[in-house]
């Protein structure tokens, strides 16, 4: 199965400000069965749903929805198959959800660095890991000097000892010891 999100049904992604400052709650998740070929929404409702992350046993999937600051957890497989639960309430909003090897998960979080929105009570995090719980593992400071340039993070994911950031505004992509 794959998974994907459509942020909405009334906005295109070039203008997802309005989406966000509207309050649309028009996203969906879906499934696509590469043996059917065919396509099932799961949710829909959603407020900018985007990014989609599987767990490595597949029991259950984390979505970012980035219209509330929150990440979703909808299980599977199991006794709770079907049940939507809030996995993390954020401080920035989540843009896509990353699975590392270890099945932790990095969530990139844009606070508008830059902008009038960008500072927070709890500092400037521009990325956070997690554990399948919920927990937070790491946070990734935007104030910290060596992530000082990041503005507007949209990607962030470990891979062979690396962390990789990226941004869908701005034309960078940063990548760091882990």
């Amino acid at each position: 199965m794959v998974y994907f999100t459509d942020t909405s049904i009334n906005f295109q992604r070039s203008v997802w400000v309005l989406s966000i400052i509207s309050g649309d709650r028009t996203g969906r998740l879906m499934q696509y069965d590469p043996s059917t070929k065919k396509v099932t929404v799961l949710l829909k409702g959603l407020a900018f749903p985007n990014g989609v992350a599987l767990t490595k046993d597949k029991s259950f999937l984390l979505l970012a929805e980035t219209g509330t600051l929150k990440i979703l957890r909808l299980w599977l497989r199991g006794p709770k198959s079907n049940a939507l639960e809030l996995f993390a309430q954020l401080v920035g909003f989540p843009d896509n959800v990353k699975r590392n090897n270890n099945g932790e998960f990095w969530v990139a979080i844009n606070n508008g660095r830059g902008r009038s929105i960008s500072r927070t009570l709890l500092g400037d995090p521009v990325g956070a890991k997690f554990d399948e719980e919920g927990n937070v593992l790491e946070v990734l400071d935007g104030e910290d000097s060596t992530a000082a340039l990041l503005q507007s993070v949209s990607e962030v994911e470990e891979h062979n000892g690396k962390l990789w950031i990226g941004s869908v505004e701005n034309s960078y992509v940063g990548v760091g010891l882990f």
